[in-house]
């Protein structure tokens, strides 16, 4: 591919990013309340938020598997946009309950599709330049989320969930669109047998940086994305501080991605930014539960957002390092349903500690674990020396 073509590529492919995550995220923040609102019961409230993670963890890994057989990421990458627009379509159109249960069942396969994202555009990108590639395109990730964030908060209350989701449906659609521009290197279909791609599975490398990112996306599920929420409740905070906290977490997180991208990260090893960060995450869980003010909390979410900008690039950067070109796409679906375990097992596990011991427990748990992981990484890169 000429320069020129590989250069516009990229960009195609960053844009089509943004839109896609928009679509998938310009609704969650009231997801929540809008359903309980209609009368909706908690505990369906609970398997229609559920159902999205489930969904992803079962089906990350046979499309993973599917994409090195087929050897094409273009047709995984339109299924995504499609399913994540048509998932709005179902909430627009049909009851709560049902739509809601419906669409995060089809966000949840979208979201799977999200490993051909991250595999192509990694193609375009040298071996050398992989933590790069990998820092452009989760910055891409949270700009979309972003958008979909600020979005939400300013429109919500004026024109309701229904609008929300119209705006995903027509963030989805040009996503549709301009994903039939893309183009691949290559057709790299493999002739290796399931039995071969999977042997990737008991790769130590690949299952150490996953459980890095487990630990990372669940502590972040658990916290920043839903028990900080309650933290600020009980400060008082207003709408407007709540609203804050969701947005400077993922401002912080666009900008340390793309610092993970940047030629100064680089002068440091992975072992340097994942520790230190891992180390701060950890803080992070330790002051939640402490601080008596929520601009103090707001504040706070900067480094949560560093988590995801850095941890989570450079865990997903140091997985793939070492995995054949044939095999990378079973690798990440591999890799990505590992952390999604996270995702769901690390909230639900803090809910029961929050009721049975109350909420600080659970935070002061997480930031053990966090520190413990931070060691982990320590030991590790050290005897890999």
């Amino acid at each position: 591919m000429q320069r020129d073509s590989l250069v516009f590529q990229k960009n195609l492919l960053i844009a089509i990013v943004v839109l896609f995550w928009f679509a998938q995220y310009v609704y969650v923040p009231f997801q929540t309340p809008y359903l309980i609102g209609m009368q909706v019961s908690s505990s369906m409230v609970g398997i229609i938020i559920g159902i999205y993670g489930f969904s992803q963890m079962a089906l990350r890994m046979p499309i993973g598997i599917m994409a090195d057989k087929n050897g094409h990421h273009k047709f995984f990458i339109i299924v995504g946009v499609a399913s994540s627009a048509l998932a709005s379509i179902f909430r627009i159109l049909l009851s709560p309950e049902i739509g809601f249960f419906i669409g995060n069942i089809l966000s949840g396969l979208a979201s799977a599709m999200w490993i051909s994202f991250m595999v192509l555009y990694a193609s375009y990108f040298t071996k050398e330049n992989l933590q790069k590639a990998m820092g452009l395109i989760i910055a891409a990730n949270n700009i979309g989320v972003l958008g979909g964030f600020v979005i939400s908060t300013l429109l919500y209350n004026y024109l309701g969930m229904n609008f929300l989701c119209l705006l995903s449906v027509c963030s989805g659609v040009p996503a549709i669109l301009l994903s039939f521009l893309i183009k691949e290197t290559r057709s790299e279909a493999t002739t290796l047998k399931v039995s071969s791609l999977i042997k990737v599975y008991v790769d130590k490398r690949l299952i150490f940086f996953a459980l890095i990112a487990l630990v990372q996306q669940g502590i972040l599920m658990a916290t920043c994305m839903s028990f900080t929420t309650q933290v600020a409740h009980e400060l008082n905070a207003t709408s407007i501080q709540i609203g804050l906290l969701s947005i400077v977490y993922i401002v912080s997180a666009v900008i340390f991605s793309y610092f993970s991208a940047s030629v100064f990260a680089q002068r440091y090893s992975s072992k340097f930014w994942i520790a230190t960060i891992m180390f701060c995450l950890a803080i992070y869980c330790f002051i939640v539960p402490n601080v008596q003010s929520p601009n103090l909390l707001i504040l706070a979410q900067i480094l949560a957002g560093m988590s995801t900008g850095i941890i989570f690039s450079f865990a997903t950067s140091e997985a793939m390092k070492n995995v054949p070109v044939e095999k990378r796409s079973t690798a990440m679906g591999y890799y990505q349903a590992i952390y999604a375990v996270g995702m769901t097992v690390v909230p639900m596990f803090s809910g029961i500690i929050s009721e049975s011991y109350g909420l600080d427990m659970a935070f002061y748990i997480e930031g053990t674990v966090a520190v413990l992981a931070t060691l982990a990484v320590i030991v590790l890169f050290h005897q890999k020396k």
